[in-house]
Protein backbone atom coordinates (compact mmCIF):
# COMPACT_ATOMS: atom_id res chain seq x y z
CA UNK A 1 0.00 0.00 0.00
CA UNK A 2 1.22 3.47 -0.84
CA UNK A 3 2.07 5.33 2.36
CA UNK A 4 3.84 8.46 3.56
CA UNK A 5 5.02 8.53 7.19
CA UNK A 6 2.91 5.45 7.93
CA UNK A 7 -0.24 7.16 6.66
CA UNK A 8 -2.22 6.32 3.56
CA UNK A 9 -1.03 8.38 0.60
CA UNK A 10 -4.59 9.15 -0.50
CA UNK A 11 -5.82 10.63 -3.72
CA UNK A 12 -8.46 13.31 -3.99
CA UNK A 13 -11.25 13.14 -6.50
CA UNK A 14 -12.56 16.11 -8.45
CA UNK A 15 -15.45 17.89 -6.71
CA UNK A 16 -19.06 17.60 -7.86
CA UNK A 17 -20.65 20.73 -9.29
CA UNK A 18 -24.18 20.14 -8.04
CA UNK A 19 -25.59 19.55 -11.53
CA UNK A 20 -23.52 16.64 -12.77
CA UNK A 21 -24.16 12.94 -13.19
CA UNK A 22 -24.18 11.87 -9.55
CA UNK A 23 -26.23 14.80 -8.29
CA UNK A 24 -28.90 14.15 -10.92
CA UNK A 25 -28.76 10.41 -10.30
CA UNK A 26 -29.16 10.83 -6.56
CA UNK A 27 -32.25 13.00 -7.08
CA UNK A 28 -33.71 10.33 -9.37
CA UNK A 29 -32.96 7.54 -6.90
CA UNK A 30 -34.41 9.50 -3.97
CA UNK A 31 -37.54 10.19 -6.02
CA UNK A 32 -37.90 6.46 -6.74
CA UNK A 33 -38.10 5.62 -3.04
CA UNK A 34 -40.46 8.49 -2.27
CA UNK A 35 -42.82 7.70 -5.15
CA UNK A 36 -42.94 4.00 -4.29
CA UNK A 37 -43.19 4.68 -0.55
CA UNK A 38 -40.46 2.20 0.34
CA UNK A 39 -37.33 2.39 2.47
CA UNK A 40 -33.84 2.01 0.96
CA UNK A 41 -32.90 -0.59 3.60
CA UNK A 42 -33.85 -4.26 3.66
CA UNK A 43 -37.38 -5.65 3.70
CA UNK A 44 -39.06 -8.91 4.74
CA UNK A 45 -37.47 -10.70 1.78
CA UNK A 46 -34.08 -9.81 3.25
CA UNK A 47 -35.02 -11.39 6.57
CA UNK A 48 -36.13 -14.64 4.93
CA UNK A 49 -32.92 -14.71 2.90
CA UNK A 50 -30.93 -14.34 6.12
CA UNK A 51 -32.64 -17.42 7.55
CA UNK A 52 -32.06 -19.36 4.33
CA UNK A 53 -28.35 -18.51 4.04
CA UNK A 54 -27.57 -19.23 7.68
CA UNK A 55 -29.46 -22.53 7.36
CA UNK A 56 -27.49 -23.43 4.23
CA UNK A 57 -24.32 -23.23 6.30
CA UNK A 58 -25.38 -24.61 9.67
CA UNK A 59 -27.89 -27.35 8.75
CA UNK A 60 -25.22 -29.36 6.87
CA UNK A 61 -22.90 -28.68 9.81
CA UNK A 62 -25.43 -30.20 12.22
CA UNK A 63 -25.62 -33.31 10.02
CA UNK A 64 -21.82 -33.54 10.08
CA UNK A 65 -21.26 -33.02 13.80
CA UNK A 66 -24.08 -35.38 14.84
CA UNK A 67 -22.74 -38.22 12.71
CA UNK A 68 -25.75 -38.20 10.35
CA UNK A 69 -23.44 -37.39 7.47
CA UNK A 70 -21.21 -40.40 8.03
CA UNK A 71 -23.33 -42.75 5.90
CA UNK A 72 -20.89 -42.35 3.00
CA UNK A 73 -17.90 -40.22 2.02
CA UNK A 74 -19.94 -38.80 -0.85
CA UNK A 75 -22.61 -37.52 1.53
CA UNK A 76 -20.04 -36.31 4.03
CA UNK A 77 -18.07 -34.24 1.52
CA UNK A 78 -21.28 -33.07 -0.11
CA UNK A 79 -22.32 -31.51 3.20
CA UNK A 80 -19.04 -29.58 3.36
CA UNK A 81 -19.66 -28.44 -0.22
CA UNK A 82 -23.07 -27.07 0.83
CA UNK A 83 -21.42 -25.29 3.74
CA UNK A 84 -19.10 -23.61 1.25
CA UNK A 85 -22.13 -22.33 -0.67
CA UNK A 86 -23.65 -21.24 2.63
CA UNK A 87 -20.52 -19.27 3.46
CA UNK A 88 -20.81 -17.47 0.12
CA UNK A 89 -24.48 -16.77 0.75
CA UNK A 90 -23.82 -15.42 4.23
CA UNK A 91 -20.94 -13.26 3.04
CA UNK A 92 -22.66 -11.80 -0.02
CA UNK A 93 -26.34 -11.98 0.81
CA UNK A 94 -26.36 -11.17 4.53
CA UNK A 95 -23.13 -9.80 5.99
CA UNK A 96 -22.32 -7.55 3.05
CA UNK A 97 -25.43 -5.38 3.41
CA UNK A 98 -25.21 -5.15 7.19
CA UNK A 99 -21.53 -4.25 6.87
CA UNK A 100 -22.56 -1.26 4.74
CA UNK A 101 -25.39 -0.33 7.10
CA UNK A 102 -28.03 -1.09 4.47
CA UNK A 103 -29.52 -4.25 5.98
CA UNK A 104 -31.64 -2.27 8.44
CA UNK A 105 -32.21 1.31 9.55
CA UNK A 106 -31.34 0.10 13.06
CA UNK A 107 -27.59 0.33 13.73
CA UNK A 108 -27.72 -2.39 16.37
CA UNK A 109 -29.36 -4.81 13.95
CA UNK A 110 -26.70 -4.04 11.36
CA UNK A 111 -23.99 -4.65 13.95
CA UNK A 112 -25.47 -7.97 15.12
CA UNK A 113 -26.08 -9.30 11.62
CA UNK A 114 -22.71 -8.03 10.44
CA UNK A 115 -20.95 -9.94 13.18
CA UNK A 116 -22.05 -13.23 11.59
CA UNK A 117 -18.87 -13.02 9.48
CA UNK A 118 -16.88 -13.58 12.69
CA UNK A 119 -18.73 -16.86 13.21
CA UNK A 120 -17.78 -18.21 9.78
CA UNK A 121 -14.08 -17.45 10.09
CA UNK A 122 -13.75 -13.81 9.06
CA UNK A 123 -13.33 -10.61 11.06
CA UNK A 124 -15.69 -7.69 10.63
CA UNK A 125 -13.05 -5.05 11.42
CA UNK A 126 -10.52 -5.98 8.73
CA UNK A 127 -13.31 -6.60 6.23
CA UNK A 128 -14.84 -3.19 6.90
CA UNK A 129 -11.51 -1.39 6.44
CA UNK A 130 -10.42 -3.27 3.33
CA UNK A 131 -13.82 -3.28 1.67
CA UNK A 132 -15.71 -0.18 2.81
CA UNK A 133 -12.84 2.24 3.27
CA UNK A 134 -10.23 1.21 0.72
CA UNK A 135 -11.98 -0.70 -2.06
CA UNK A 136 -15.13 1.41 -2.26
CA UNK A 137 -13.23 4.69 -2.12
CA UNK A 138 -10.18 3.94 -4.27
CA UNK A 139 -11.55 1.32 -6.66
CA UNK A 140 -8.90 -0.03 -9.05
CA UNK A 141 -6.23 2.42 -7.91
CA UNK A 142 -3.04 0.42 -7.42
CA UNK A 143 -1.49 0.84 -3.99
CA UNK A 144 -4.78 1.81 -2.36
CA UNK A 145 -7.39 -0.74 -3.45
CA UNK A 146 -6.27 -3.98 -1.80
CA UNK A 147 -8.73 -6.01 -3.89
CA UNK A 148 -6.36 -5.67 -6.85
CA UNK A 149 -3.27 -6.37 -4.75
CA UNK A 150 -2.69 -10.11 -4.88
CA UNK A 151 1.02 -10.05 -4.06
CA UNK A 152 3.49 -11.26 -6.64
CA UNK A 153 1.53 -14.31 -7.80
CA UNK A 154 -1.18 -12.43 -9.68
CA UNK A 155 -1.12 -9.21 -11.69
CA UNK A 156 -4.49 -7.47 -11.86
CA UNK A 157 -3.43 -3.91 -12.70
CA UNK A 158 -1.22 -2.34 -15.39
CA UNK A 159 0.45 -0.38 -12.59
CA UNK A 160 1.81 -3.45 -10.77
CA UNK A 161 5.08 -5.21 -11.58
CA UNK A 162 4.98 -8.04 -14.08
CA UNK A 163 6.89 -11.30 -13.60
CA UNK A 164 7.51 -14.09 -16.10
CA UNK A 165 5.12 -16.42 -14.30
CA UNK A 166 2.23 -14.03 -15.00
CA UNK A 167 2.22 -15.29 -18.60
CA UNK A 168 0.34 -18.28 -17.23
CA UNK A 169 -1.81 -16.56 -14.63
CA UNK A 170 -4.96 -16.95 -16.72
CA UNK A 171 -4.46 -20.69 -16.18
CA UNK A 172 -3.38 -20.94 -12.54
CA UNK A 173 -5.36 -18.00 -11.12
CA UNK A 174 -8.47 -20.13 -10.64
CA UNK A 175 -6.60 -22.46 -8.31
CA UNK A 176 -5.29 -19.53 -6.29
CA UNK A 177 -8.82 -18.16 -6.03
CA UNK A 178 -9.75 -21.34 -4.17
CA UNK A 179 -7.32 -20.30 -1.43
CA UNK A 180 -8.91 -16.91 -0.77
CA UNK A 181 -10.88 -17.72 2.37
CA UNK A 182 -8.20 -20.10 3.65
CA UNK A 183 -5.96 -17.04 3.87
CA UNK A 184 -8.60 -15.10 5.76
CA UNK A 185 -9.26 -17.79 8.38
CA UNK A 186 -5.57 -18.48 8.99
CA UNK A 187 -3.12 -15.57 8.77
CA UNK A 188 -4.46 -12.70 6.65
CA UNK A 189 -6.64 -11.08 9.31
CA UNK A 190 -3.64 -10.93 11.66
CA UNK A 191 -1.38 -9.48 8.97
CA UNK A 192 -3.95 -6.83 8.07
CA UNK A 193 -4.34 -5.73 11.69
CA UNK A 194 -0.65 -4.86 11.90
CA UNK A 195 -0.79 -3.05 8.54
CA UNK A 196 -3.93 -1.09 9.42
CA UNK A 197 -2.55 -0.16 12.82
CA UNK A 198 0.51 1.42 11.15
CA UNK A 199 -1.75 3.31 8.75
CA UNK A 200 -3.86 4.71 11.60
CA UNK A 201 -6.95 2.91 10.33
CA UNK A 202 -7.64 0.95 13.51
CA UNK A 203 -8.06 4.22 15.40
CA UNK A 204 -10.99 5.07 13.17
CA UNK A 205 -12.57 1.80 14.31
CA UNK A 206 -11.93 2.88 17.91
CA UNK A 207 -9.65 -0.09 18.45
CA UNK A 208 -6.11 -0.55 19.69
CA UNK A 209 -3.95 -3.21 18.10
CA UNK A 210 -3.84 -5.14 21.37
CA UNK A 211 -7.61 -5.20 21.73
CA UNK A 212 -8.13 -6.12 18.08
CA UNK A 213 -5.65 -9.00 18.29
CA UNK A 214 -7.33 -10.34 21.43
CA UNK A 215 -10.79 -10.05 19.89
CA UNK A 216 -9.66 -11.69 16.66
CA UNK A 217 -7.94 -14.55 18.52
CA UNK A 218 -11.09 -15.30 20.51
CA UNK A 219 -13.11 -15.49 17.29
CA UNK A 220 -10.53 -17.80 15.68
CA UNK A 221 -10.48 -20.16 18.68
CA UNK A 222 -14.28 -20.41 18.58
CA UNK A 223 -14.23 -20.94 14.83
CA UNK A 224 -11.65 -23.70 14.78
CA UNK A 225 -13.26 -25.27 17.81
CA UNK A 226 -16.59 -25.86 16.12
CA UNK A 227 -15.45 -26.21 12.50
CA UNK A 228 -12.67 -28.77 13.08
CA UNK A 229 -12.47 -30.05 16.66
CA UNK A 230 -16.14 -30.98 17.09
CA UNK A 231 -16.43 -32.75 13.71
CA UNK A 232 -13.22 -34.69 14.42
CA UNK A 233 -14.64 -35.80 17.76
CA UNK A 234 -18.24 -36.52 16.80
CA UNK A 235 -18.70 -36.88 13.02
CA UNK A 236 -17.83 -40.58 13.00
CA UNK A 237 -15.43 -40.06 10.11
CA UNK A 238 -11.59 -40.18 10.11
CA UNK A 239 -9.92 -36.94 11.15
CA UNK A 240 -8.35 -36.49 7.73
CA UNK A 241 -11.81 -36.66 6.14
CA UNK A 242 -12.72 -33.66 8.27
CA UNK A 243 -9.62 -31.84 7.03
CA UNK A 244 -10.57 -32.69 3.44
CA UNK A 245 -14.08 -31.42 4.07
CA UNK A 246 -12.74 -28.20 5.56
CA UNK A 247 -10.61 -27.68 2.45
CA UNK A 248 -13.60 -28.38 0.18
CA UNK A 249 -15.65 -25.78 2.08
CA UNK A 250 -13.01 -23.10 1.57
CA UNK A 251 -12.20 -24.06 -2.01
CA UNK A 252 -15.86 -23.56 -2.93
CA UNK A 253 -16.17 -20.32 -0.95
CA UNK A 254 -12.83 -18.93 -2.11
CA UNK A 255 -13.42 -19.59 -5.80
CA UNK A 256 -16.97 -18.24 -5.73
CA UNK A 257 -16.15 -15.09 -3.77
CA UNK A 258 -13.07 -14.34 -5.89
CA UNK A 259 -15.06 -14.62 -9.10
CA UNK A 260 -17.95 -12.53 -7.78
CA UNK A 261 -15.72 -9.61 -6.81
CA UNK A 262 -13.02 -9.79 -9.49
CA UNK A 263 -15.46 -10.06 -12.40
CA UNK A 264 -16.79 -6.63 -11.51
CA UNK A 265 -13.46 -4.77 -11.67
CA UNK A 266 -10.64 -6.73 -13.31
CA UNK A 267 -11.79 -6.44 -16.92
CA UNK A 268 -10.29 -4.93 -20.06
CA UNK A 269 -12.99 -2.23 -20.16
CA UNK A 270 -12.04 -0.95 -16.70
CA UNK A 271 -9.69 2.04 -16.51
CA UNK A 272 -7.20 1.35 -13.66
CA UNK A 273 -6.24 5.06 -13.46
CA UNK A 274 -2.77 6.14 -12.40
CA UNK A 275 -3.00 9.10 -9.99
CA UNK A 276 -1.03 12.18 -11.11
CA UNK A 277 1.87 13.53 -9.07
CA UNK A 278 -0.37 15.92 -7.17
CA UNK A 279 -2.69 12.98 -6.27
CA UNK A 280 -5.71 14.88 -7.63
CA UNK A 281 -7.86 12.71 -9.88
CA UNK A 282 -9.37 14.03 -13.10
CA UNK A 283 -12.83 12.60 -12.41
CA UNK A 284 -15.10 12.87 -9.41
CA UNK A 285 -15.70 9.79 -7.28
CA UNK A 286 -18.99 8.72 -8.92
CA UNK A 287 -17.64 8.83 -12.47
CA UNK A 288 -14.54 7.00 -11.26
CA UNK A 289 -16.82 4.21 -10.04
CA UNK A 290 -18.62 4.01 -13.39
CA UNK A 291 -15.34 3.73 -15.28
CA UNK A 292 -13.98 0.97 -13.06
CA UNK A 293 -16.99 -1.17 -12.23
CA UNK A 294 -19.08 -3.58 -14.30
CA UNK A 295 -22.30 -5.53 -13.87
CA UNK A 296 -22.87 -9.08 -15.04
CA UNK A 297 -25.84 -11.39 -15.57
CA UNK A 298 -28.39 -8.58 -15.06
CA UNK A 299 -31.36 -10.82 -15.92
CA UNK A 300 -30.47 -13.69 -13.58
CA UNK A 301 -32.83 -13.43 -10.61
CA UNK A 302 -31.39 -16.58 -9.04
CA UNK A 303 -27.84 -15.25 -9.09
CA UNK A 304 -28.95 -11.84 -7.85
CA UNK A 305 -30.74 -13.51 -4.94
CA UNK A 306 -27.87 -15.80 -4.01
CA UNK A 307 -24.96 -13.35 -4.26
CA UNK A 308 -26.79 -10.42 -2.70
CA UNK A 309 -27.24 -8.37 -5.85
CA UNK A 310 -23.49 -8.14 -6.40
CA UNK A 311 -24.03 -8.79 -10.09
CA UNK A 312 -25.26 -5.15 -9.95
CA UNK A 313 -21.91 -3.86 -8.79
CA UNK A 314 -22.38 -0.45 -10.39
CA UNK A 315 -25.47 0.25 -8.32
CA UNK A 316 -23.78 -1.12 -5.23
CA UNK A 317 -20.67 1.05 -5.63
CA UNK A 318 -22.69 4.19 -6.25
CA UNK A 319 -25.17 3.53 -3.44
CA UNK A 320 -23.65 1.10 -0.91
CA UNK A 321 -26.03 2.39 1.76
CA UNK A 322 -29.01 1.00 -0.20
CA UNK A 323 -29.95 -2.65 0.32
CA UNK A 324 -29.34 -4.95 -2.63
CA UNK A 325 -33.00 -6.01 -2.85
CA UNK A 326 -33.59 -2.73 -4.70
CA UNK A 327 -30.68 -2.86 -7.16
CA UNK A 328 -32.57 -4.50 -10.01
CA UNK A 329 -35.02 -1.59 -10.27
CA UNK A 330 -32.38 1.05 -9.58
CA UNK A 331 -30.27 -0.28 -12.45
CA UNK A 332 -32.79 1.08 -14.97
CA UNK A 333 -32.42 4.56 -13.48
CA UNK A 334 -28.61 4.40 -13.27
CA UNK A 335 -28.23 3.15 -16.84
CA UNK A 336 -30.54 5.81 -18.26
CA UNK A 337 -28.88 8.63 -16.31
CA UNK A 338 -25.39 7.48 -17.36
CA UNK A 339 -26.48 7.40 -21.01
CA UNK A 340 -27.95 10.90 -20.73
CA UNK A 341 -24.56 12.16 -19.58
CA UNK A 342 -22.65 10.23 -22.23
CA UNK A 343 -21.03 7.98 -19.64
CA UNK A 344 -20.32 4.25 -20.02
CA UNK A 345 -22.39 1.62 -18.25
CA UNK A 346 -20.25 -1.53 -18.30
CA UNK A 347 -22.18 -4.79 -18.32
CA UNK A 348 -21.70 -8.42 -19.32
CA UNK A 349 -24.88 -10.30 -20.35
CA UNK A 350 -24.12 -13.49 -18.41
CA UNK A 351 -21.85 -14.82 -15.69
CA UNK A 352 -20.03 -16.96 -18.27
CA UNK A 353 -19.38 -13.92 -20.46
CA UNK A 354 -17.93 -12.13 -17.45
CA UNK A 355 -15.70 -15.10 -16.62
CA UNK A 356 -14.36 -15.14 -20.16
CA UNK A 357 -13.68 -11.40 -20.11
CA UNK A 358 -11.91 -11.72 -16.76
CA UNK A 359 -9.78 -14.54 -18.18
CA UNK A 360 -8.86 -12.33 -21.12
CA UNK A 361 -7.81 -9.58 -18.75
CA UNK A 362 -5.64 -11.98 -16.75
CA UNK A 363 -3.97 -13.10 -19.96
CA UNK A 364 -3.46 -9.53 -21.10
CA UNK A 365 -1.92 -8.48 -17.77
CA UNK A 366 0.40 -11.47 -17.92
CA UNK A 367 1.70 -10.74 -21.43
CA UNK A 368 1.36 -6.97 -21.84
Amino acid sequence: MSVINNKINIVRFAPRNGEGFYDTLKKNIDAFFVENKIEPTGNSAMKWKTVAMIALFFVPYIFIVTGLGAASPFLFFGLWFLMGLGMVGIGCGVHHDSNHGSYSDNKLVNKIVGDVVNVVGGYDVTWRIQHNVLHHTYTNIAGLDEDIDAGILLRFSPQTKKYKMHRFQHIYAWFLYCLLTIQWVTYKDYRLLFIYDKKGLLKKERLTLKKALLELSIYKVIYYGYILVLPILFSGMPWYYVIYGFLILHAVAGLALSCIFQLAHVLEDAEFPLPPDDRKMENNWAIHQLLNTANFAPRSRVMAWFIGGLNNQIEHHLFPHICHVHYRKLAVIVRETAQNYGLPYLEQPTFVHALIEHGKMLRKMGRE
